[in-house]
């Protein structure tokens, strides 16, 4: 059966842009391979490399095959951007055809038929997500021109989300109360719909999902600004997770 790569910047990105997809491909037989840029830390490596460990069980419970990283820092969020740690650099210093090689590399081992990642803003702007998305695209062509799919949000997602949120009261509260969840669906790049070529209904899938979500238990259960959303949606009853999250969209890449 095709083998599909997910190429995205940290962990728990894979869930969040991907989840539904990666789980109903790998119920119906293909090979999902999950590549993560970052290790998911700022600073030095962890010796007990908790983000890693998570992004196992993640990919796990997506029915991912294997599961690796490229080995970067993660490079935050905002205007500033630290100095890299003493042991790795951060994934946007990385220069595109270094961390596009090392990419491309398991494309070629995996013999990838399709790769999944960010679109070219990065959702809402992250420079982790904008780099993985040139990374991607430069991989691809590396590999002998890869079918490369970036997710996609249609205007009518976030809004109808919010239209739920505002009509429904907890665990949703939570959602409606997190400042980072409101920032990133204010801040989301809206794919115009004459730009998404694949629609995938990962509703029956949303329980993998969910659990793979609740993997990332340092993000759930942890101070982070998106602690609040997550913990909402790990607990919210799966039907209701899946009418919210268990359709996804992507945009196919032109090869050239």
């Amino acid at each position: 059966m095709p083998t599909l790569i997910a190429f995205f910047a940290h962990p728990d990105d894979e869930v969040l842009h991907a989840g539904g997809t990666l789980a109903r491909a790998a119920a119906e037989g293909h090979r999902v391979v999950l590549v993560s840029a970052t290790d998911g830390e700022m600073g030095p490596v962890r010796e007990d490399q908790v983000r890693l460990r998570e992004l196992a069980s993640s990919g796990a419970a997506l029915g991912a095959a294997r599961v690796t990283t490229l080995g970067y820092a993660d490079s935050g969020h905002g205007k500033d951007l630290y100095p890299d740690p003493p042991d790795r650099r951060r994934f946007v210093r990385a220069p595109h055809e270094e961390a596009a090689e090392k990419l491309a590399a398991i494309l070629r081992e995996e013999r990838a038929d399709l790769l999944l990642t960010h679109d070219a803003g990065g959702g809402y702007g992250h420079r982790d997500h904008v780099h993985a998305h040139e990374v991607a695209l430069r991989a691809a062509r590396r590999a002998g021109g890869v079918r490369t799919l970036t997710a996609a949000i249609p205007l009518t997602a976030p809004i109808r989300l919010l239209r739920l949120t505002s009509l429904l009261t907890s665990p949703l509260a939570l959602l409606r109360g997190s400042r980072t969840f409101r920032t990133a669906l204010l801040r989301v790049e809206h794919t115009p719909r004459a730009r998404i070529t694949h629609a995938v209904d990962a509703r029956r899938y949303a329980s993998h999902k969910q659990a793979a979500l609740a993997a990332h238990a340092s993000q759930v259960r942890g101070p982070g600004r998106s602690a609040g959303a997550f913990r909402a949606l790990v607990n919210m009853r799966t039907p209701l997770f899946a009418a919210l999250l268990g359709r996804e969209w992507w945009t196919e890449v032109e090869r050239g």
